[in-house]
C-alpha cells in the first residue's frame, strides 16, 4: 500500500530567464512495509526530488499525495507528523545532550504547554535503544564522533514516530559495521513496524543487500523502479554507470574496475581463488607461469614447488 505518491510531477527553480526544470514528469509510489533506495549520479536531481517530497518545493505541475491529501495543502505541522527526515547536512547546538536532541523529535506531538509526557519519554527511550546509543544519552552533541552524531540524528527521527522516514546518506559518516547496523535497523523499521523508508544513497552494494525497491534516477525525466534483483538481472543497474571506466559485475553484485583477461591459473576453493587473483591483479601480475594451488585449512599457497603462508609472500617471490 502506497503512503506517498507522485503523479507526473515537474520540479524546478525560478530564474530570470524562466523556470529551471530539474525533475520532469516523474510518477512513483513510496510504499509501507518497504525499504526503498534512491540512487543516481551527483547533480541528477535527488536533492530536488527530496525537497518536493518534504513539501519544501512545490511542483510546477503534477501533484504529490500524502495518503489521499495533496501535500502542498498540508501545514508544516501536519507534514511533520507524517514524515520524519535525516539530512546529510545538519546544524544542532553542541551543548544539547543526546537525550535532549532525540526529544526534539517529539515536537510535532507536543501540546500547547510543550512538556513531554510519559508517552513522549517512552518514544525517546525506544529510539535510543533502536540506535544502540543508550549509554550516550547524557553526552553533549559537541563531544560525539561523526558516527555517533549521525546515530543521534536518526534516533531523533525515530522518536518522531512518523509512518514515513526519509534519510539522505544516513551511513555517510559511519564505519563499515555502523553502516550495516543502520541499514539493518531501517529494514527492520520497514518490515516489522510498517514504515515506509526512503534512503538516498550512493552505496550500491549496501543498497542491494537491504532494499526491497530501487528508484534509479537516470535523468531529470527518467526513473527506473523495481526490486534491485530484477534491475540487476535486466541490466538496468548499468545505467547508473557512465562511460566504460567501470562496470557492474553481475556475479559479485558491485561496481568494479574493467579487468583485462588474466593468464593466471589458480586452483582451489572459489572464495580463495577470487582473493588470490584479485591480489595478483592489483600487483600488476596478470600473467603468471605455472598453476597456483591454494588450500584453506590451514591456509597455504603452492607455486613452482614452493609453499607460502600469505599472498604477499607469493607476490614477492613471483616478482623476484
Amino acid at each position: 500500500m502506497e503512503v506517498l505518491e507522485a503523479k507526473n510531477i515537474h520540479l524546478g527553480y525560478p530564474r530570470k530567464s524562466g523556470q529551471k526544470k530539474v525533475i520532469s514528469g516523474l510518477s512513483f509510489e513510496l510504499k509501507k512495509n518497504q525499504l526503498t533506495c534512491l540512487l543516481g549520479r551527483n547533480g541528477i536531481g535527488k536533492s530536488t526530488l527530496i525537497k518536493g517530497l518534504l513539501g519544501q518545493l512545490s511542483p510546477v505541475s503534477g501533484e504529490i499525495l500524502l495518503g489521499n491529501r495533496n501535500l502542498n495543502e498540508l501545514s508544516k505541522e501536519e507534514i511533520a507528523k507524517e514524515i520524519s527526515v535525516v539530512l546529510t547536512e545538519y546544524s544542532m547546538p553542541g551543548n544539547l545532550t543526546v537525550e535532549q536532541l532525540v526529544a526534539l523529535g517529539r515536537t510535532p506531538h507536543l501540546r500547547w504547554h510543550g512538556r513531554l509526557s510519559q508517552e513522549d519519554y517512552q518514544a525517546v527511550d525506544k529510539a535510543l535503544t533502536l540506535t544502540k546509543i543508550q549509554e550516550l544519552r547524557k553526552e553533549r552533541i559537541s563531544e560525539l564522533s561523526d558516527g555517533q552524531r549521525q546515530k543521534a540524528m536518526i534516533a531523533r527521527a525515530l522518536a518522531q514516530e512518523s509512518p514515513i522516514l526519509i534519510l539522505d546518506e544516513p551511513t555517510a559518516h559511519l564505519d563499515l559495521l555502523g553502516r550495516h547496523e543502520i541499514m539493518a535497523l531501517l529494514y527492520e523499521l520497514a518490515m516489522k513496524e510498517g514504515r515506509a523508508v526512503l534512503v538516498v544513497t550512493h552505496n550500491i552494494e549496501l543498497a542491494i543487500e537491504s532494499a526491497q525497491e530501487f528508484w534509479l534516477l537516470i535523468s531529470q525525466d527518467q526513473m527506473i523502479q523495481g526490486p534491485p534483483e530484477d534491475l540487476i538481472i535486466a541490466g538496468q543497474i548499468k545505467k547508473l554507470i557512465p562511460g566504460e571506466s567501470f562496470h557492474f559485475d553481475l556475479e559479485k553484485g558491485k561496481i568494479v574496475f574493467p579487468s583485462e583477461k588474466l593468464e593466471i591459473n589458480v586452483q582451489g576453493p572459489e572464495s580463495l581463488k577470487f582473493w588470490v587473483e584479485k591480489a595478483l591483479t592489483k600487483a600488476n601480475l596478470k600473467k603468471v607461469a605455472d598453476t597456483i594451488f591454494v588450500e584453506k585449512d590451514p591456509f597455504k599457497i603452492s607455486h613452482q614447488g614452493k609453499t607460502f603462508r600469505s599472498i604477499r609472500a607469493l607476490i614477492d617471490d613471483i616478482k623476484d
